[in-house]
């Protein structure tokens, strides 16, 4: 009934997850939602603010495909000023969130059969999106602070491109200036594009973050994606962008107007506002953010639970092979103590020993997560 590109793109596991907790919840029963990756913080008032003049001035009616052109002037600053990325607001493409972003940007650069290389457990709409542009996936290996081990060895004569996350969803790796100096190395001596994708790039504990589209030689072949979902806790106002080359730019705007028109009018003048306005909410996040993650990593160790401190974002990607694989140890803590984690087999297949848990909720019910995840594995 529906065409095979179609029937080959799996659920997204951890909509399923949020699905499975909501509907628990809805019954009454107290569940611990760790699975999503959602800040639980408010979107900050000053940009609820502008949506709402917005709207007051009567900004519900189509605009250019790319996004107004004050959005798009206001990244470009942005990515001036913060990430040393010099682009003309031309080659900026506002998006429906940053998923959007990554999706039109692997439409306009795979023909059917090349392959895009992902850096180890990687997130799960990563891979359903190169099937669904035609190309396929190869794996390159990391080592046990998820840094990529052997990424020249994943590169065929198929390769067209590189795919980079950091800070990493599902790991909180933050991948440093060498590591990305490699990529570019790779990505230049093999005539490769890479798409960085830096969503969770201001939600950083340990190092600093680099955008390799900043890197020299790397002008013609990055395309930088981000959003404002993580950093402004504005994930379901859906706004994202990709700075890519003026010739891919072209086609993105291309499959933009045939597909969602433009991102939402009203929206985008809340993003001018997330970027040009006060920054401290953000800095606030992440310093809670901090404390959850210490927290919970030492919570977690002292059950006996092997975890990596992660660098950024807000998900820990601890190994549960001791307690029968992520599978099985994430359907225990739902079915014997409500608490929903996702599985790490749902990044790929060096997942599959582990789970991820975000740490988007309390330090009250982190800590009420440990005492359950004690009690079941005591």
């Amino acid at each position: 009934m529906v065409s095979s590109r179609l029937a080959s793109i799996p659920e997204s596991t951890t909509m399923k997850i949020s699905a499975m907790a909501k509907k628990l919840k809805a019954a009454g029963l107290d569940v611990i939602d760790m699975g999503l990756g959602e800040p639980d913080f408010d979107t900050p008032r000053n940009i609820c603010e502008a949506a709402i003049k917005s709207l007051r001035r009567g900004n519900t009616h189509y605009v250019p495909a790319n996004g107004i052109p004050e959005l798009r002037t206001a990244i470009a600053e942005k990515l001036y000023d913060e990430n040393g990325i010099e682009v003309s607001p031309d080659d900026v493409a506002v998006t429906p969130g940053a998923k959007m972003a990554i999706f039109v940007a692997l439409q306009a650069l795979l023909n059917e059969g090349e392959e895009c290389v992902l850096i180890g457990p990687s997130w799960v709409s990563y891979e359903p999106c190169v099937n669904f542009a035609g190309g396929r996936v190869r794996w390159a290996p990391v080592n046990d602070e998820f840094m990529p081990s052997d990424l020249a060895g994943a590169i065929t004569e198929k390769t067209r491109l590189i795919l980079v996350n950091s800070p990493s969803n599902p790991t909180g790796a933050v991948f440093g200036r060498r590591v990305l100096e490699e990529v570019r190395d790779l990505a230049v001596d093999h005539d490769l594009f890479v798409i960085s994708d830096e969503i969770y790039e201001k939600i950083i504990y340990e190092g600093v973050h680099f955008s390799i589209g900043a890197f020299p030689g790397m002008e013609d072949r990055t395309v930088t994606v981000n959003g404002f979902s993580k950093c402004y806790a504005m994930t379901g106002w859906r706004l994202g962008y990709v700075v890519a080359p003026p010739e891919i730019m072209r086609w993105v705007g291309r499959i933009l107007s045939h597909s969602v028109s433009h991102a939402v009018t009203f929206v985008q003048w809340a993003g001018v506002e997330a970027l040009r306005g006060p920054q401290d909410e953000t800095g606030s996040m992440v310093a809670e953010f901090r404390a959850r993650r210490d927290l919970l990593i030492s919570g977690l160790r002292d059950i006996g639970i092997k975890c990596t401190l992660p660098g950024g974002a807000f998900y820990v990607f601890p190994d549960v092979s001791e307690y029968g694989g992520g599978d099985e140890f994430s359907s225990k803590l739902l079915s014997d103590v409500m608490v929903a984690v996702t599985p790490g087999s749902a990044f790929g297949p060096d997942g599959s020993d582990h789970v991820r848990i975000s740490y988007a909720t309390s330090q009250e019910r982190l800590k009420e997560a440990l005492d359950r995840m004690a009690g079941v594995l005591g």
